[in-house]
C-alpha cells in the first residue's frame, strides 16, 4: 500500500474512549440493529495471529485460509473460494484465494464489504533496520478488518439483512515492493493483486453492487478514520453517509470529517475496473511519519496494538449502515 500525500488531510450503547466526552446529540439507530460483539471480533484477530504471518505461498497462509473458509461456512452456505495465481512486483508467482460469502444471493439490491487477509512479507518501516525483511504479524493491517467482517457475518446469520450482502476477503493485497525500492510508473498495480484479479474476474458474471466498503487497519487504539481521497473521488456520498451514521450513534472521535490522503488499496480496482463506488475505512494519522498508524508495516503490528473499542466503533457502524438500508 502506498500513501500518496497529495492532500493532508436496537438500543445499542456507544463505546467511548476512556476519559472522553461524547456528543450530547447521540441518537439510536433508526431501526433495530444487532449488537456488535467486540470480544468476538478480538478473538478472531487472535486466532488469525496464531497461525503466524499469513504471507502467500507459506503453510501459515494456507492454514489460515482453510480456517477462514470453515468460519464463513458456519454463517452462510453461499461460499465461493476463488483461487488463482498472480505475479508479484519481483516476478514471484503467488498462489492466492479470495473468499466470498453471500447473503440473499438472489437479490440484485446488494452491498459489498471487504478486507484483505494476507500479511505483509516485509516489516520495511520498522525502526530497527534488522527487522525490515521480517514478515509482519499484521494484527491491525489485515487481521482487524477480517475480524470485524467475521463478526458481522455471524450477525447476518442471526438476523437476516434487509438487502443482499457480499463479504469478500481478498488475498495478496500487501505483497508490494519494499519502501527502499524506487517507485515505478505502475506502482498502483503492484498492490491489491487479489482485488485486481476479482475485479477483472468477478465470482458472478456481471456482478455489481450499489456500493462497497473496504476495511483496512480498523483495530488500533485511538484510531482516526479520515475521509480518504480516492473514496471521496469515486463515492463521496457513501463516505459522508457512513461517517454521518458513525457520528450519529456516538463514534465521532473515530470517524472524523477531515480529508485524508489518497491511498492505493483494494478499493482502487473495484472502483476503476468493476465501477462499484467503494470507500476505504482506514486508519490515517497526519502526525505520523508515514501517514498511517505508528505500527504500520513494522514488527509492532501485533496483538498488543488491537483495541476492542475501535473494533466496536467500526463494527457497530457497519451494522447500522447495513440494517438501515432499504
Amino acid at each position: 500500500m502506498i500513501l500518496l500525500l497529495l492532500l493532508l488531510v436496537g438500543c445499542n450503547q456507544p463505546v467511548s474512549r476512556e476519559g472522553e466526552n461524547q456528543s450530547a446529540t447521540i441518537q439510536k439507530p433508526r431501526v433495530a440493529v444487532p449488537e456488535f460483539n467486540s470480544d468476538s471480533a478480538y478473538a478472531n484477530v487472535k486466532i488469525q495471529l496464531g497461525f503466524g504471518p499469513r504471507v502467500p505461498n507459506t503453510k501459515e497462509h494456507e492454514k489460515c485460509g482453510t480456517w477462514l473458509d470453515m468460519q464463513l461456512k458456519t454463517f452462510t452456505p453461499n461460499i465461493i473460494v476463488q483461487k488463482g495465481k498472480v505475479t508479484a512486483y519481483n516476478g514471484t508467482t503467488l498462489a492466492f484465494q479470495n473468499l466470498i460469502a453471500s447473503w440473499k444471493p438472489e437479490t440484485n439490491n446488494r452491498i459489498l464489504l471487504c478486507a484483505h487477509w494476507d500479511s505483509r512479507p516485509y516489516a520495511d518501516h520498522d525502526p530497527d533496520p534488522k527487522n525490515r525483511r521480517k514478515p509482519v504479524d499484521a494484527a491491525n493491517d489485515g487481521a482487524s478488518g477480517v475480524a470485524v467482517l467475521l463478526e458481522i457475518a455471524r450477525q447476518l446469520q442471526l438476523k437476516a439483512p434487509p438487502i443482499g450482502v457480499d463479504i469478500i476477503l481478498f488475498d495478496a493485497e500487501d505483497y508490494g515492493p519494499p519502501q527502499d525500492l524506487p517507485i515505478t510508473e505502475n506502482a498502483d498495480e503492484q498492490w491489491g493483486l487479489g482485488a485486481q484479479y476479482w475485479s477483472n474476474n468477478p465470482h458472478k458474471e456481471g456482478y455489481t453492487a450499489r456500493y462497497g466498503i473496504l476495511l483496512d487497519m480498523v483495530g488500533a487504539s485511538k484510531a482516526t478514520f479520515l475521509m480518504e481521497g480516492i473514496s471521496l473521488q469515486y463515492a463521496g456520498d457513501i463516505v459522508k453517509s457512513v461517517w454521518a451514521a458513525a457520528n450519529r450513534i456516538g463514534y465521532s472521535s473515530f470517524f472524523l470529517f477531515e480529508q485524508g490522503g489518497f491511498i492505493t488499496d483494494d478499493h482502487l480496482p473495484i472502483n476503476r475496473i468493476r465501477n462499484i463506488p467503494t470507500i476505504d475505512i482506514i486508519h490515517l494519522d497526519k502526525n505520523s511519519g508515514t501517514g498511517f498508524y505508528p505500527g504500520w508495516h513494522t514488527t509492532h503490528d501485533n496483538l498488543a496494538s488491537i483495541d476492542k473499542l475501535t473494533l466496536k466503533a467500526v463494527g457497530q457502524t457497519l451494522l447500522t449502515v447495513i440494517y438501515e438500508e432499504k
